[in-house]
């Protein structure tokens, strides 16, 4: 049976409030300490423990550092095994673009050193802005198909396909796509000691 794009958001969604409930009850947090520690608003907690949220990834990445479990791991069951196989378009879609482009995290590893791995496509004109990650985060991006601009700390880097660009990514960063044709690229994200240190900001959410 095939599910829609909205039905797999639904119970992305779902999954994602459970896990954030559950780690937050395991530490015998309120949602108050949870909003301080991620640095999001008491709101923001709630909708996404309810489902209700759409969170941008800033969002869960900031919920799952506060919860030092990892982007990950915030968004799939806690597994006993020591594999772990992701078939085809079974990962989880984080980003979808105005035009249909899509950040899909197809595999991670646990904290505290943790590593994410990201399918990514941006239809033609599509932009992804990000927030700085937690300091020390390092990205690697190789372009498969099409060509992309990559922006970093305002500078701009023009990746074609087959170039790949190591980067910081604990600073604002943006990837786009100018050109006619659709692109296509592999991300991973380097986050080491995930949890071992807890933001203070408090950002609009």
């Amino acid at each position: 049976m095939m599910h829609s794009v909205d039905e797999d958001a639904e119970t992305l969604a779902r999954a994602i409030g459970a896990r954030v409930k559950q780690e937050r009850r395991a530490r015998e947090w309120t949602l108050d300490q949870l909003a301080t520690h991620a640095g999001v608003s008491r709101r923001m907690v709630v909708n996404v423990e309810h489902g209700t949220a759409n969170p941008s990834v800033g969002t869960l990445l900031r919920l799952s550092q506060a919860l030092s479990v990892g982007l990950p791991s915030l968004v799939e069951p806690p597994v006993s095994r020591t594999t772990k196989l992701t078939r085809a378009g079974d990962g989880a879609v984080l980003w979808t673009g105005d035009s249909g482009g899509r950040g899909i995290l197809v595999a991670g590893t646990h904290p505290p050193d943790v590593v994410e791995l990201w399918e990514w496509t941006l239809a033609a004109g599509e932009r992804h802005e990000s927030e700085a990650h937690a300091a020390g985060t390092r990205e690697l991006l190789h372009v498969q198909e099409g060509a992309i601009t990559v922006e970093v700390d305002g500078q701009d880097h023009e990746v074609g396909t087959g170039d790949a660009l190591t980067f910081h990514g604990d600073m604002r960063h943006s990837y786009a796509n100018p050109h006619d044709e659709p692109a296509r690229f592999s991300l991973t994200v380097f986050e080491p000691g995930v949890g071992t240190t807890h933001r203070t900001e408090t950002p609009d959410a």
